[in-house]
């Protein structure tokens, strides 16, 4: 059984610098993309960065140099560290996995956490 669970979301001041961090549970695949998406409120779901079980990592251009995702295999944990962020950034943010490379389909990952709420204001 495998289950994601993000924390870190919350309210959040304009330029704040909030850490997510979706920790996992049950999942053994050793080629994988975790992702993180956010969805706006009445929107599809968007990614906004992925990495991938080489390490290699891509972020939207929308957080290009301000979001940052990392992982720490030992603690089965992907972060998504945010600095500078806007109020536009407000929404709800979904950690993601799948085995094999990265996907920007939402349907293509078969797993998925059950979100964590940020806002900035």
């Amino acid at each position: 059984h495998v289950q994601l669970v993000e924390s870190g979301g919350g309210s959040v001041y304009n330029g704040g610098s909030p850490r997510l961090s979706c920790e996992a549970s049950g999942y053994t695949s050793r080629n994988y993309c975790w992702a993180w998406y956010r969805q706006f409120p009445g929107k599809e779901r968007e990614r906004v960065a992925t990495i991938e079980s080489d390490g290699r990592t891509s972020h939207d251009d929308s957080v290009k140099g301000r979001f940052t995702i990392t992982q720490d295999n030992a603690k089965n944990t992907v972060y998504l560290q945010m600095n500078s962020l806007k109020p536009e950034d407000t929404a709800m943010y979904y950690c993601a996995v799948r085995t094999g490379g990265c996907s920007n389909r939402v349907l293509d990952y078969n797993y998925w956490g059950q979100g964590t709420q940020v806002t900035v204001s």
